[in-house]
């Protein structure tokens, strides 16, 4: 039986347009963990030449169900506004995108079969859908099988025609995978989720910079945080910096962490178990949840553990910071946007002296030197040099003690650095 899709062929491309076969990959395994799957499997196979021959996404959750066959495959999305899909924001327990991530497999294959088992007051039953490029806003479905008393549940995706190589998959898509889900699978650790490629579990270390784990306690009240800090190599795509709270191993919040965003690639998950969460009601809300979290705000354990976390961040992100910087400096010197002295004196007199002031900046301030042009680098850089030698320098220090937020520490080492030289 075929279906037409409830959006015409140029919304699905005005909707789908931005994402990119790795992307694309991505959203399969988010719709098995949405269908509360504990394991997802990717399993391909190729010739001798690299070609794919075969690529399967598998999960063990709780299928597709034909009686909601139609909300699954109807996407919802004609409008430009009902474009902007969001994920929850404060619960890490769907991903999907109501069902258009379904149709992204057109950056990879042709065509797509879902053979799905699902469990209802009858017991297990099975059916296909298919759906190919050239008609991606059709589907065609053959009914469920007669209903068996045993069975387990799960869908298995099979794409063919592929149009990617063994090549894309290892070395792109598989890599953005470990970025993608790595967070997630540390978050649900406890419970044995995991990605099976070709039968062996993708190996999430590969991301993992530093790896702690210690407990804060609340000495008035005796309540007991532990806490796991994880920093990541690289970024997260979408997820970004988060703390994450958990009680009785559920996750019932999340939240940004004092140091995300601040335009460096500081990249780190804090994941919070206590039993201190278990008297918020957060469980089966959405956004309501902001009001249910909002007095634990200002609960002496929360302000507690929020600033033990937050001085435990920013001693982490020092040295991190510290190493950064170096490179930084290697890679204005690869722009060739430092100044070119006339004098040797002043290459060895000026010169060092004004990259101990950009690195001191760059710890202090990242955005500073974030998101320029070549050009604009060597405007900010020779701007430092010509103030360093003028009679301005004295005056350098209190603009920045103004502008940025300094620590004691720092306000220390940049006061020393901008002294003047006859100071």
């Amino acid at each position: 039986m075929s279906e037409k899709v409830n959006i015409t062929s140029k919304g699905i491309q005005r909707v789908l347009k931005t994402f990119n076969e790795k992307q694309a990959v991505a959203e399969y395994i988010w719709n098995g963990f949405d269908a509360q799957a504990s394991t997802v499997k990717v399993d391909y196979s190729f010739n001798e030449l690299g070609r794919l021959e075969s690529l399967e996404i598998s999960d063990n959750g709780y299928g597709i169900n034909f009686d909601h066959l139609k909300q699954k495959f109807d996407p919802f999305f004609e409008s430009e506004k009902s474009k902007q899909i969001t994920v929850p924001k404060h619960t890490s327990k769907m991903h999907g995108r109501n069902g258009v991530g379904r149709l992204t497999f057109f950056t990879f294959a042709h065509s797509a079969t879902w053979t799905t088992s699902f469990k209802t007051h009858k017991g297990f039953q099975q059916g296909q859908i298919h759906i190919n490029t050239g008609e991606l806003n059709s589907y065609s479905h053959d009914f469920p099988q007669a209903p068996t008393r045993k069975g387990e549940t799960g869908t298995k995706v099979s794409f063919t025609n592929l149009k990617i190589s063994k090549e894309d998959l290892e070395r792109s898509i598989i890599p953005f995978l470990i970025n993608e889900f790595c967070w997630f699978i540390e978050l649900n650790k406890h419970k044995g989720y995991e990605i099976l490629v070709n039968g062996i579990a993708l190996d999430f270390s590969a991301n993992i910079k530093c790896l702690e784990e210690f407990e804060i306690a609340c000495q008035e009240t005796g309540v007991v945080f532990k806490i796991k800090y994880v920093q990541w190599k690289e970024g997260l795509h979408k997820e970004l910096s988060k703390y994450y709270f958990l009680t009785d191993g559920e996750e019932v919040f999340k939240d940004f962490t004092t140091l995300n965003k601040k335009s460096d690639d500081y990249f780190h998950s804090v994941y919070i178990e206590s039993t201190f969460f278990r008297d918020l009601n957060f469980r089966n809300l959405n956004e309501g949840q902001i009001g249910m979290f909002g007095p634990a705000r200002f609960s002496h354990e929360y302000r507690y553990l929020i600033n033990k976390l937050t001085a435990y961040l920013k001693s982490k992100r020092k040295p991190f910071l510290k190493e950064y910087a170096n490179k930084l400096v290697d890679v204005l010197e690869q722009d060739g946007v430092f100044p070119n002295y006339e004098t040797e004196g002043g290459r060895e007199l000026r010169k060092p002296e004004l990259i101990a002031v950009i690195k001191a900046l760059y710890e202090t301030e990242p955005k500073l030197f974030t998101g320029l042009n070549i050009d604009q680098k060597k405007t900010l850089i020779r701007f430092l040099d010509r103030l360093l030698i003028s009679d301005e320098r004295k005056n350098v220090f209190g603009i920045l003690n103004e502008v940025l937020a300094l620590e004691p520490e720092e306000r220390e080492r940049l006061a020393e650095l901008l002294a003047p030289a006859n100071a």
